[in-house]
Formats: C-alpha cells, structure tokens, sequence
C-alpha cells in the first residue's frame, strides 16, 4: 500500500500533548502500535491490513514525526511521548489496550507500560531501545550528527537519492533486505520532517532528548508490569542485540512468550510481516482465552 493511500484515512485529535495525527482500521478492542523514530504510523501498514479483523488497529505519529502538531516549546522526550498516549487514549474515550511497539516507540511502551499499567491489556514489544541501552551505540554517529546541526542536510539528501537512505551508513543496516524498501517508503517517512524548519527542528528536539534515564528509572515499575506480554525479536540487529530480548523477559512478569525472527532486523514489522502477524494474533488470543 503507497503511503498516500495509507493516509487518506488520517485523523487528528486534540490533546493537552498536541494535535495528535492517527489512523485507525477495523473493529473490536483496540489495539495501539507504537513507531520509532525517524518514521510514523505507516510502519504498521501490514498489520492494519491483516489484523483489522480481529482488533480495531490505531497507530498514532508520535510527538515530532509525521502529522501530528506541537508547540515549539513543549518537550518532546520519550517520556512525554508516554504522556501523550494516555492523553491519546483519554480524548479517544478509550480505556484499555493491546500495546505494541517497535524501536524507540517500543521504549515509549515500556514507559507507558510502567506508568500506566491499568491501561494495558497485552504487551507487545519488538527490537527496541531498554534500560541502558539508549541510544545504541550503532545509532550513536546519527545522534551526534543531529547534535551538530547536520539533520536538513541528511534529511534532504536522503531524499534527493533514495539510494543514500539505503546505504549501510544511514537506514541500510535496520532493514534485512534493504535494496527492496521503495521509494514511496521513503519519501512516506522523510518528507514529513522537511515540510518547514520549525518540523526539522522538532526533530532534532527528540533526538537531542535521548537519554537512557528514562528507562532505566522505570525499571522497578517495569517488574510490576503482568500484563500478557510478547517479546519478538529480530536476531541480526546492529541496534539491539539479542540479549536485550532476554532482559526484558526476565524484567517483566507477565512475560509469556519470547520469539526470535532469524536473521531479521529492526523493522522486521515490515519485512517479515506475515510472521509477526501470525504471533500477534496467537497472542491476543491466548490473553483472551485466559482472561475468560
């Protein structure tokens, strides 16, 4: 599906965090899916299309990524993203989610997870950022070179040959297959952030505020956390090694299934759709039969 006729659906919402952009397909409880950075909802494009039977599938753009409006000012970290999807869920009239995230938005799950535990009906988590290990030190140069005011230039280039973006020194090494991410792929994720400055700029904002802090000080929480949760796990991240799969089996309680995706990486929810999809479903319906 091209990003334009993924979005013709779009919506926004008024929150005290922002004008929250969002899409939602299908029927039945809801589920929310959570994007990284540097991307929007469009990442999850394959699960609306396969999982809107079963849930009523909603993925937001974070704080400073795709449609959704900020104020200048206002923070933009990881933990107010966490905010944010509870003041998300509280304009919705929604009470009660299946979580999923992937990346950094996957951080901003385990945050929300810890904060507002009461608001998760399952959990789901793929290769993301935890504890320590925030930034990775594999992203470490892209931190930095936001840091020095290089992100329009990047951005811009990035765009202006696609081939740059695939490159094993920008997005090449997140994706398993990177010579098949399209065009219109790229230009959904990108063109966003060049829209204006002040989009550029809110960007940098949410890379200059990664700091592991904020998921290292949810750890106690995190080990309160017994929601139904699923660990799926790309096994040939750069980002995040296997063992942060591990970690967070062991961190959280209601941990019910850890799987690996050999030799997948990081956006495995776009490439290897189909068998993440598949563990999905079997997750949210075993919760299902047990809470019966």
């Amino acid at each position: 599906m091209r990003g334009v006729d993924f979005f013709a659906g779009r919506r926004m919402v008024e929150t005290p965090s922002g004008r929250i952009s969002y899409i939602e397909h299908g029927g039945g409880p809801v589920a929310l899916f959570v994007h990284g950075v540097l991307l929007n909802s469009y990442l999850w494009r394959h699960q609306f299309a396969h999982l809107r039977g079963l849930r009523r599938c909603i993925a937001v753009d974070l704080l400073a990524h795709g449609d959704t409006e900020i104020s200048d000012a206002q923070d933009v970290s990881v933990t107010a993203n966490a905010h944010m999807l509870a003041q998300f869920l509280d304009a919705m009239k929604i009470d009660r989610v299946d979580l999923v995230g992937n990346d950094s938005g996957g951080g901003i799950c385990q945050i929300f997870a810890a904060l507002y535990p009461n608001r998760i009906r399952t959990l789901a988590l793929t290769n993301c950022d935890a504890h320590d290990n925030w930034p990775p030190e594999a992203f470490k140069p892209f931190v930095a070179m936001v840091a020095a005011g290089g992100l329009a230039t990047t951005l811009n280039a990035m765009l202006a040959d696609k081939s740059i973006y695939r490159s094993p020194q920008a997005l090449g090494p997140a994706y398993e297959r990177p010579e098949a991410v399209s065009d219109d792929t790229i230009e959904t994720y990108l063109r966003p952030f060049i829209r204006s400055p002040r989009r550029t700029h809110d960007l940098e904002r949410f890379v200059n505020a990664f700091d592991c802090r904020h998921t290292v000080g949810i750890e106690k929480r995190l080990g309160l956390v017994r929601a139904p949760t699923l660990i799926a796990w790309g096994t040939d991240d750069i980002f995040f090694d296997l063992k942060w799969s591990h970690w967070l089996e062991k961190t959280i309680p209601g941990t019910k299934r850890r799987v690996e995706f050999k030799s997948a990486r990081i956006f495995f929810p776009e490439e290897r759709s189909s068998e993440f999809n598949q563990e999905l479903r079997a997750h949210w319906v075993a919760a299902a039969e047990n809470a019966a």
